[in-house]
């Protein structure tokens, strides 16, 4: 079930309002989402609101430099991101929205990412969302960047 919620990174600079649905929660087995630790809630940018923080924001990207990895400059925590199989939305790390019981966050959705290209390949045979060709998601980021107050 879609609800609002808001969320961001632990010091509190970088704040956000997401359209997000628990029940579509996932977990990713490639490098950075493992170290990262984080649980997935992919939605569209139009159900993303940067609140504040999009100059305390830093970019990480990585072999292709698809991805956007977000992180705030001052804590480190990872609030959001643009995935690499979805550059044209935005995964919400479910763990960083407010009020949540981190322990009860039960993924029902897997991503084997240490396969991306197989991964990715089953993901849209199994009727996936496609986003169009050769987009990069900085231009995501971008988006919602420029909609961001501050």
């Amino acid at each position: 079930m879609l609800e609002t919620r808001e969320g961001g990174c632990h010091c509190g600079r970088v704040r956000f309002r997401a359209r997000v649905d628990l029940d579509l929660l996932s977990q990713c087995s490639c490098s950075i989402c493992t170290k990262k630790g984080i649980l997935h809630l992919s939605i569209l940018p139009a159900d993303f609101q940067l609140l504040r923080g999009k100059t305390a924001l830093t970019v990480y990207t990585f072999e292709t430099g698809v991805a956007q990895h977000t992180f705030c400059s001052h804590c480190g925590m990872h609030a959001f991101y643009v995935p690499r199989s979805q550059p044209d939305r935005i995964t919400v790390n479910a763990r960083c929205l407010d009020d949540i019981d981190g322990p009860s966050l039960k993924p029902m959705r897997f991503f084997d990412g240490r396969h991306w290209e197989d991964a990715q390949k089953r993901r849209i045979a199994d009727g996936g969302h496609v986003a169009p060709a050769g987009l990069n998601g900085s231009v995501t980021l971008r988006g919602i960047l420029d909609r961001a107050l501050e």
